[in-house]
C-alpha cells in the first residue's frame, strides 16, 4: 500500500488477486504435507539434512502454510508474511530444487521454476503492500 499525498491507496484488484492465488497454492503445499501424513517424513529429511529439530521445524513450516496464508490471503502483516514465506521456499529451492534443475517437469524433473515463481510473487506482493510515502 502507498501512501500519496497523505491518502493510503489500496492494493489494485490484480494485486489482490495474486495475492490471494499465491496463498491459495502456499496453503496447499501445509494442507497437503498435513492431510497425507507427510509431515514426519519432512521433519525426518530435514533432520537428515542436518536441521536441527527437524521434526519441529517440519511441523512450524507446516502449520505456518496453514494459518498464515488466510491472514495473508486478507492482506493483513503483508510484508512480514512475505518475507517470512521468502525465506521458507528460498530455503527450499537452495536444498531441495537448485540440485534438481530449473524446470520441474519436461526437460527437468523436481526443479526450481516454480518455486522461483513463489518467489518473485511473494517479493513483488510484499514489495507493493509496503507503506510508503511519496
Amino acid at each position: 500500500m502507498a501512501i500519496r499525498q497523505g491518502i493510503a491507496a489500496s492494493p489494485s484488484p490484480a494485486l489482490i488477486v495474486l495475492r490471494c492465488a499465491v496463498a491459495a497454492l502456499l496453503a496447499a503445499h501445509g494442507w497437503a504435507r498435513l492431510l497425507t501424513g507427510g509431515v514426519a517424513p519432512f521433519g525426518e529429511w530435514l533432520a537428515g539434512q542436518g536441521v536441527p529439530l527437524g521434526p519441529l521445524v517440519a511441523q512450524g513450516i507446516t502449520w505456518f502454510e496453514i494459518l498464515a496464508t488466510p491472514v495473508l490471503a486478507l492482506g493483513r502483516a503483508v510484508p512480514a508474511l512475505c518475507a517470512a514465506f521468502t525465506a521458507i521456499y528460498v530455503t527450499g529451492i537452495v536444498m531441495v530444487h537448485a540440485p534438481e534443475g530449473w524446470f520441474v517437469v519436461g526437460l527437468g524433473r523436481n526443479g526450481m521454476e516454480y518455486s522461483v515463481l513463489l518467489v518473485v510473487c511473494l517479493l513483488c506482493i510484499g514489495w507493493d503492500s509496503r507503506i510508503t510515502r511519496t
